[in-house]
């Protein structure tokens, strides 16, 4: 009998051989429960920890039941998918993967930076119908990207990735980010703003607050109305950070002059979508953060955070570092690279 169960979501019969490199010397094993709510919720009540997977959302009822949870681990940067409020309130740490994608998210936020602003799918198009004489006048109307404005909302891990990118080509940058000190924005060469600042001066604005509540439609439309009408909004962040019937409308009055959106409110895609039939807009399937290391990545580090958390340590990533408060404090030892987890 296994000393550690850890309940995911599935069919049954997926290989988690990645993430039980960190587990198996400890004695732990991964059983997948199909089903919703009340099939979850029974499968935890004897788990000691939780393998989210994004969907179904992992509900207060299914971490309630879980009498002897002690972790519930997120193979994602973003954690709207696990009620964290419920785990905060019972002591139980929610890890995520951080640090995992940010050159792949930077890259993609870096592409539709630059795709936008050269309209490189209407370009692409022109081409291909025989509208090769009317590209290059519609180029004329924009200026250079050299000396532009470029404003970060939110200036996390992948936004100072996105900087690093964007530094070469001259932008001058802002960023508004009320978590972030001033310095680590000035270090960047990015200059600390203001929300109402930021959307006043940019002409490229690039979302990637996290998929929070503080943070669900941040921008609303009173925000798309102080951006400049030759603006563009990039999003590589959180659909739900965006009012998107106020998107919707910004681009089709012409508040803004176009996007290039990773991810939306609803994903996938309803086909009925306004955003589908703008070629003011480029769209991509919430995959900025995909490459070949994606999945053996974060399978990896999930395992490895189940593993810390199970042998009393401290995790690397917790995305709700107060449960160390609520817990008793001798449980936990720290997280150390050298030793590594069980050692």
């Amino acid at each position: 009998m296994a000393r550690f169960k850890i309940v995911t979501t599935g069919p049954g019969g997926s290989d988690h051989s990645l993430e039980m490199e960190a587990l198996t010397g400890l004695g732990a094993e991964i059983v997948e429960i199909s089903g919703g709510d009340d099939e979850l919720a029974k499968a935890v009540a004897d788990a000691d920890g939780i393998y989210a997977k994004g969907r179904p959302r992992i509900t207060a009822k299914v971490i309630e039941a879980g009498k002897k949870l002690k972790v519930v681990s997120l193979g994602s940067v973003g954690v709207d998918s696990v009620d964290v409020d419920a785990a905060t309130k019972l002591g139980i740490p929610v890890t995520n993967v951080p640090d995992t994608f940010i050159e792949e998210v930077a890259d993609h936020a870096m592409t539709l930076i630059l795709a936008t602003w050269r309209r490189l799918v209407v370009q692409d198009r022109m081409v291909r119908t025989g509208e090769w004489t009317k590209a290059r006048p519609m180029l004329y109307q924009f200026p250079r990207l050299m000396g532009q404005t470029l404003g970060f909302i939110s200036f996390g891990h992948v936004a100072r990735a996105t900087a690093k990118r964007a530094a070469p080509f001259g932008f001058q940058m802002l960023a508004y980010d009320p978590f972030i000190e001033e310095l680590v924005m000035s270090e960047h060469g990015v200059q600390p703003v203001g929300l109402d600042e930021l959307l006043e001066r940019s002409d490229i604005i690039s979302m990637h607050a996290p998929g929070t509540k503080e943070a669900h439609h941040l921008l609303k439309e009173a925000h798309f109305r102080k951006m400049r009408k030759t603006a563009l909004f990039v999003n590589t962040g959180r659909g739900a950070t965006v009012d998107e019937p106020a998107l919707i409308k910004a681009l089709q009055e012409g508040w803004i002059a176009g996007a290039g959106l990773d991810v939306l409110e609803t994903e996938p895609v309803g086909h009925n979508n306004p955003l589908l039939g703008m070629d003011n807009v480029i769209l991509t399937a919430h995959v900025a953060s995909a490459s070949d290391r994606f999945d053996k990545a974060r399978k990896r580090r999930v395992g490895a955070e189940l593993a810390l958390v199970l042998s009393g340590r401290w995790p690397r990533a917790c995305v709700n570092p107060a449960v160390l408060e609520k817990s008793a404090l001798q449980r936990w030892q720290p997280y150390s690279m050298e030793r590594g987890p069980g050692n």
